[in-house]
């Protein structure tokens, strides 16, 4: 289903004399309303004129994330704050919170895009949708919230935690659809089995999963357990929240960008040269319709591509790949630059081996070392000794032919890995913290 036929089946000619009419008006607005940017493109001289087409792109300096936390809080904002509706925030982990602000457009323009992702995910009037995303200054839990009830469905706004009356409500309610972390929809499927609920009789029928990155093979895990579709949706607080892009039902690879609100790029995140399509680099994002805090070519640190060919849904939008690792989570071992991504598509690729690791780096004698910490199912410490050992060799024998590192795995009971809010920490880098 195609929920806003006019924009999403835009020929791709009509969509970049949009972008590049939209991009223009947001340069003019951004340099005359936020002090932060007139500083910016003076200090670079770069001039608005010289925008003549969306390749000009190229010549516009970027913003980061240290930017917002430098202009904490409203800094950045480009309109009074008696336009703003309300205001999100990130949780600061690494420094100071990230702010944003909302207009009442704002706020209807992330609405229209999450009824896109809903209607592509197979979702409407007639639903009933559990939203298990937070509320509150964590952008998941109400964006959905928004989008679910513009599309018609039911919403029961049960936000995260309480795993027991989830699993609950998804019985009692006969929820259709599902929204959380891919990681916490494999921990309410745990939870589910020690409740003696046999999740397969549930009317469940399609989870669209996000906040966090996952694989295409643990998207099969999903699928494979709780016998529903797995969707992938994307986005980050600073650019709007969830739905910035999505999958579809039809091909389940690579996420629409919603390109009459975002200009997506990829460039070499050390080089900051502009990448072509296909090639693999940091996403930046180019917000041409948002009011309340709008940003020009942010740096997400993530790291896709994006993929230009037509898909089977309609939709003419690119596509971006699903996320494959961080700038700043990248990690070097003896040379080999590894994403956790990687050593994930191996695990959830065995038998017996939960979706649930993490992975410690730790340098020994000035020479660096991989220990692989992983959760397998419980039936497997009430046999042989020898069968853990083997299933732990044959771990580190595929992670030295698939990637060519050396790691030292060890095999733990299920929910033995310390959780917060759901989430496992992916990568300890000890070497950091000497």
């Amino acid at each position: 289903m195609i929920w806003n036929e006019e924009f999403e089946t835009l020929p791709r000619e009509a969509l970049d004399a949009l972008q590049l009419k939209r991009l223009k008006r947001l340069l003019e607005k951004v340099y005359h309303l936020v002090p932060y940017y007139r500083h910016l493109f003076d200090k670079e001289n770069f001039f608005i004129e010289s925008v003549r087409s969306l390749d000009d792109i190229k010549r516009i300096p970027f913003t980061c994330k240290d930017d917002l936390r430098k202009n904490y809080p409203f800094g950045l904002f480009a309109t009074p704050h008696s336009n703003i509706l309300r205001i999100h925030s990130s949780s600061g982990t690494t420094g100071k919170p990230t702010v944003v602000g909302y207009t009442k457009r704002d706020i209807s323009i992330w609405s229209e895009i999450l009824a896109r992702m809903f209607s592509a995910s197979g979702v409407s009037r007639g639903d009933i949708l559990q939203n298990a995303y937070g509320y509150g200054l964590f952008t998941g839990g109400l964006g959905v919230h928004y989008g679910a009830e513009l599309i018609g469905a039911t919403v029961v706004p049960m936000s995260g935690g309480n795993s027991k009356r989830q699993i609950m409500f998804l019985k009692d309610f006969g929820t259709t659809a599902l929204t959380c972390t891919p990681s916490y929809v494999l921990n309410l499927y745990e939870i589910a089995q020690d409740m003696g609920i046999n999740i397969n009789k549930l009317p469940l029928r399609v989870g669209i999963f996000g906040a966090e990155q996952w694989t295409y093979e643990m998207r099969h895990e999903i699928e494979e357990k709780w016998n529903i579709d797995a969707l992938d949706i994307y986005g980050l607080s600073e650019i709007i929240g969830p739905g910035v892009a999505f999958e579809c039902l039809e091909a389940k690879r690579g996420l629409h960008i919603n390109e009459d609100h975002f200009i997506a790029e990829i460039i070499d995140p050390e080089t900051r040269e502009k990448l072509p399509y296909g090639e693999t680099g940091e996403l930046v994002l180019t917000t041409i319709t948002k009011e309340g805090m709008p940003l020009v070519r942010y740096r997400t640190s993530d790291i896709t591509n994006l993929i230009s060919e037509p898909c089977a849904c309609g939709r003419t939008s690119i596509k971006m790949e699903k996320i494959m690792g961080r700038c700043d989570d990248m990690f070097i071992i003896r040379g080999v630059n590894v994403f956790p991504s990687q050593i994930e598509s191996i695990l959830v690729s065995m038998e017996g081996v939960l979706p649930h690791y993490q992975l410690v780096i730790e340098r020994e004698k000035q020479l660096d070392t991989l220990e692989v910490l992983v959760e397998v199912n419980d039936k497997y410490f009430s046999d042989e000794v020898k069968i853990l050992q083997n299933l732990g060799r044959k771990i580190e024998n595929e992670i030295k032919s698939n990637i060519g590192i050396s790691s030292k795995v060890k095999l733990l009971e299920s929910k033995s890995l310390a959780r917060c809010g759901g989430k496992i920490s992916k990568v300890v880098d000890k070497r950091r913290q000497n």
